[in-house]
């Protein structure tokens, strides 16, 4: 089994600000911009404080009209579906052979983080609080059941037709990861069933991978197990071991600015199983939204 931290979302560079943190600690992932598509984000459901259309206009001067790119797409609340949908998220090009040459397949879990930062609304509108900090948080996460190449995707199969993806046919390596119904975890007897992809709608500092107070989201504090070590693995795209550090408690990383998916292989890093399970019930149990 493999877990995949996969960076997804609003940022600096896509969308130009963090995803919000609400004050009830209610947060929501803002799906990045997308001119060629036909879901605009006054299409997408937000939560109790806010629609996507009135996050993305007031926190980063998109319109509400504008094209957005709903991927991974994890809600079965965020737009109208077709009966048998689930879960997806969808790789293309480089990104995509990274995970193929990292053997990534059936049972494997991405975890998807995101930047995220506390918002309050004044007269004016939504505003991130000045003087918070922005964080990379863990938002969601998909088992994977099938990894299907868009170019062999069943003709019946209608549900997924809305999907991004279906609009980069031409694209190599352009395939879809399906979510499994229930999440199944090895040596993990879960009290409660936890569905194989969703949201998670409430920041939790256990998901939390930014260290508090380190000098920007891009630093991390990990549970010490990470730590390459002598192990003879490693998080992919972190094979330098300067960017690893040991403080008292934990490890530090200094996570990479290029690279959407990092992979970790649990034949080496076997506490990996577990941690990922207290990280997904946690997302279950503050609040789960899924297939």
């Amino acid at each position: 089994m493999k877990i995949i931290l996969s960076r997804k979302g609003f940022d600096s560079s896509a969308g130009g600000v963090p995803s919000p943190i609400f004050p009830d600690g209610k947060m929501l992932s803002l799906p990045i911009p997308d001119e060629s598509s036909t879901i605009a984000y006054r299409d997408i459901a937000g939560n109790g404080w806010a629609s996507v259309g009135e996050l993305v206009n007031q926190l980063a001067h998109i319109p509400a009209t504008h094209g957005a790119h709903l991927d991974p797409d994890l809600s079965v609340g965020s737009i109208p579906r077709v009966e048998g949908w689930r879960p997806l998220f969808g790789q293309a090009g480089a990104a995509e052979s990274h995970l193929e040459n990292q053997g990534v397949g059936t049972g494997d879990v991405f975890l998807f983080f995101g930047l995220f930062q506390a918002v309050e609304k004044s007269a004016a509108g939504w505003q991130v609080i000045r003087g918070s900090r922005p964080m990379h948080v863990i938002f969601g996460w998909l088992q994977i059941a099938e990894r299907v190449a868009i170019s062999d995707w069943p003709s019946d199969a209608v549900w997924a037709l809305y999907h991004p993806h279906f609009r980069r046919e031409s694209q190599s390596k352009n395939v879809l990861y399906v979510a499994t119904e229930r999440l199944s975890l090895p040596g993990i007897d879960s009290p409660i069933s936890i569905d194989g992809g969703g949201l998670s709608t409430c920041f939790s500092p256990r998901l939390r991978l930014t260290g508090h107070d380190f000098p920007g989201p891009s630093r991390w504090l990990l549970p010490g197990w990470f730590h390459p070590g002598t192990r003879g693995s490693v998080l992919s795209y972190h094979g330098d071991p300067s960017r690893w550090g040991v403080p008292k408690a934990g490890v530090t990383l200094r996570s990479v600015s290029k690279g959407q998916e990092f992979v970790l292989d649990c034949d080496k890093f076997p506490e990996a199983i577990k941690w990922s399970y207290e990280l997904l019930l946690s997302m279950a149990l503050c609040g789960q939204v899924a297939g």
